[in-house]
């Protein structure tokens, strides 16, 4: 997704930008956690004043992709309401399996989807109604309506320069990507669709997770926006 964003001439991007507040806050050994503190702000604060401020390059839009998880309830969220939030879902056996080839030790919290429901309320309740969902095996699948829909629901213009993108790093990517980008390095586009991890094929370990997080993933999908003719 942030690759489609960035792929519009009117948009900038930022990649996690509390990712080193939440490395600091929280203590947790992720891959190329030193390169990633040392690139980023550690202070909340100094997060919020760079996500709120002015707009890279003076561009009309501003795509921030935030992992909930790194939203921790001690740091501020007031500034979310001076942003239209979206909120990107997948199913939670699809989101444990893809972890943890990346790093085997995994909770409940570091996959976030308890923190996205509690800030998909907060903002439903600001809204007076559910804001924009869209389900990630809607994006493959059907990779230009779904956009277009999100696009709409956002008010801003879809492209169809959304659909592809020159492959390679980005100099916006975060400092931890040479750990977990390498696909999206590689890509062009939106990948076909996969099928889905049967719960079934989860290590044991991880299937209690699933299940704890699957209710969360439910409820946020009856609000999805689907894919646009």
């Amino acid at each position: 997704m942030m690759r489609s964003f960035e792929n519009r001439p009117d948009t900038a991007v930022i990649d996690e930008p509390f990712y080193a507040a939440y490395l600091a806050a929280t203590g947790i050994d992720h891959p190329l956690r030193e390169e990633s503190l040392a690139a980023q702000p550690t202070d909340w604060h100094d997060v919020v004043n760079i996500i709120l401020g002015p707009v890279p390059e003076g561009r009309p839009v501003f795509y921030q992709k935030h992992m909930t998880h790194h939203m921790r309830p001690e740091f501020g969220r007031e500034w979310i309401a001076q942003c239209r939030n979206a909120f990107l879902i997948r199913a939670p056996e699809d989101v444990l399996a893809s972890y943890t080839e990346k790093r085997s030790n995994v909770t409940l919290d570091d996959i976030g989807f308890v923190q996205q429901s509690e800030i998909f309320d907060r903002e439903a309740d600001r809204l007076g109604g559910a804001p924009p969902v869209i389900d990630a095996a809607d994006v493959l699948a059907e990779p230009r309506g779904t956009l277009f829909a999100l696009c709409r629901a956002l008010d801003i213009p879809f492209t169809e320069r959304m659909l592809h993108w020159p492959p390679g790093r980005r100099l916006t990517d975060g400092a931890w990507a040479p750990a977990w980008y390498d696909a999206v390095e590689r890509s062009t586009g939106f990948a076909p669709p996969r099928p889905s991890v049967p719960f079934e094929n989860l290590r044991d370990d991880l299937k209690p997770m699933a299940l704890a997080a699957r209710p969360h993933y439910e409820r946020l999908l009856r609000y999805r926006l689907r894919p646009a003719a």
